[in-house]
């Protein structure tokens, strides 16, 4: 008794899968499930369920894993209590110095330049006149004693000190019922926050860390320091700063991480 070929399934792809594929989204893929999305169930084979594209096409494949951040950052927003505050710690749990963290290696950092830098203000503001780094620091101060998270898994607790932001937004006229808050910074690193995050009580503009002016290495002489997100979320060596209905984007939001990012 001859045995038949297996007959074609009508299921299966007309083409052969790409498997170069897989391994250009792997990265990106396991960045969104870290962060919570459909966690446990997020799969290739989900994506085209949802998606309805085919694997072999990498605009369908990277379309519907932004929307799917999308969607996680919908959630996380909602989810967002803009009342509750983070933990705070002890002075003698403080890390001396701040651990540097950016895109680049610390030999690469290029100092800040204190005798012509300036905080630039646009958007949504009444009054965009620039803030020097003596008249922020002249600024009544609050201290926050919290813990940073990074996104790659490390953190230790800081003692950051400077201005309250939702303080430093009404005394600049800015809209509180817009959408963004954005930063651009010294080293063309730029991130934004939503304004709830913007507003809550545990955000500051910091200029000082454990008591000091904070080095050049940590973001001098001004960055954002908010107890509600990841790390990467905290800009250093800010140079300007807009309030907008538009998603200014961030350097890691436009490069496949999550945007939203709270802890």
């Amino acid at each position: 008794m001859s045995l038949r070929p297996p007959t074609s399934s009508r299921f299966r792809p007309q083409r052969p899968i790409d498997q170069s594929l897989l391994h250009e989204h792997r990265a990106l893929i396991e960045r969104i499930d870290r962060r919570g999305v459909l966690r446990g169930s997020l799969s290739l084979g989900a994506l085209i369920m949802l998606s309805g594209c085919n694997i072999s096409e990498s605009g369908a494949v990277q379309a519907v894993l932004r929307r799917i951040s999308e969607f996680n950052d919908g959630v996380q927003s909602l989810l967002f209590n803009p009342n509750k505050l983070a933990p705070t710690y002890t002075e003698a749990e403080v890390v001396k110095p701040p651990r540097f963290n950016a895109y680049y290696e610390i030999e690469d950092l290029k100092p800040v330049d204190r005798a012509t830098w300036k905080l630039e203000l646009a958007g949504l503001i009444a009054d965009k006149r620039p803030w020097s780094a003596e008249q922020l620091q002249a600024l009544p101060e609050q201290e926050l004693i919290i813990r940073h998270i990074c996104v790659e898994g490390w953190d230790y607790i800081g003692q950051w000190s400077g201005v309250n932001l939702r303080e430093f937004l009404v005394r600049i006229g800015a809209d509180l019922t817009a959408k963004y808050v954005g930063f651009r910074c010294a080293d063309d690193y730029f991130e934004s926050i939503d304004m709830a995050t913007a507003l809550h009580p545990q955000t500051i503009l910091a200029t000082r860390y454990a008591h000091e002016p904070i080095a050049d290495p940590f973001g001098y002489p001004l960055r954002l320091r908010t107890a509600t997100k990841l790390g990467f979320k905290n800009p250093k060596w800010i140079t300007a700063m807009e309030v907008t209905n538009v998603n200014p984007g961030g350097f890691h939001p436009n490069n496949g991480f999550n945007w939203f990012s709270g802890l």
